[in-house]
């Protein structure tokens, strides 16, 4: 056998459901004098898992507060079974667990599982180049109309439909746990990195419209004043109050 097949026999073996090793991969093993070969293969397995579990656990640990120990522990199974990581770095190991739960139907605990992703993405995310308020007051005037905005990379838009924030949130604080529930009316929650402390907030529809229409449509200064002149009175005010809103929470970066 060449070393390479033996290596993803070993593979199939660790990432299988099956404990113990098969016949043609135990043959070719020795134990040594107080540990057989079985057995051996047996701790490996066990250990390697339980490492994978571990990573898991620390990533999602408000979804283990949340559905218990036992059904935790079955969904970590189920999904380290059916997923495979294609990343070398354990960081990435749960990546694709919020859209693994949300084949299974259940939306409201995968959107969990996003958040608590997002999370994590927002605290390792790199720095960017943060747009300032000192930045804005030099910004010559005839610049304005023309300026494009950008999220910095820590900053991750979740669309919710259920009360996902308040689930985490009172998980977190150890407090009573409400029931999970969907929202009145979808709404947008940004996750981000600011001095090394991650923030959330959930926006008014027409913050969010607004921001949605600089950030993702690539709207300058000048089109939000336009769209916002059909629904207020002073479009530049309020254009101008969000946008100082937005930098001062450190969310902002320049485009172009």
């Amino acid at each position: 056998m060449r070393l390479t097949e033996w290596q993803c026999q070993v593979e199939a073996y660790l990432l299988g459901a099956e404990a113990a090793p098969a016949a043609d991969l135990l043959d070719s093993l020795r134990g040594g004098p107080t540990l057989n070969a079985e057995d051996g293969m047996l701790i490996y397995y066990n250990a390697y898992r339980s490492r994978f579990k571990e990573v898991l656990r620390e990533d999602y640990a408000v979804l283990l507060a949340w559905l218990g120990e036992d059904e935790f522990e079955q969904l970590l199974d189920d999904y380290l079974h059916s997923t495979r990581s294609d990343h070398f770095s354990l960081r990435w190991l749960g990546a694709r667990l919020p859209a693994f739960i949300e084949q299974s139907g259940d939306g409201a605990l995968a959107e969990l599982a996003k958040v608590e992703w997002a999370f994590t993405l927002a605290f390792d995310a790199p720095q960017g180049e943060p747009l300032t308020l000192q930045d804005m007051a030099t910004l010559p005037a005839e610049a304005w109309p023309a300026l494009r905005l950008g999220l910095l990379p820590s900053v991750q838009w979740l669309n919710c439909r259920h009360n996902s924030m308040a689930l985490w949130r009172t998980i977190k604080n150890e407090q009573d746990v409400p029931a999970s529930a969907p929202l009145d009316n979808p709404a947008v929650c940004l996750i981000w990195r600011l001095d090394l402390v991650t923030r959330f907030r959930l926006l008014e529809p027409s913050e969010a419209w607004a921001l949605d229409g600089m950030v993702h449509q690539g709207w300058t200064f000048a089109q939000l004043c336009e769209e916002l002149g059909a629904f207020v009175e002073a479009p530049p005010v309020q254009a101008a109050t969000w946008l100082k809103q937005w930098i001062s929470e450190g969310l902002l970066q320049r485009e172009g």
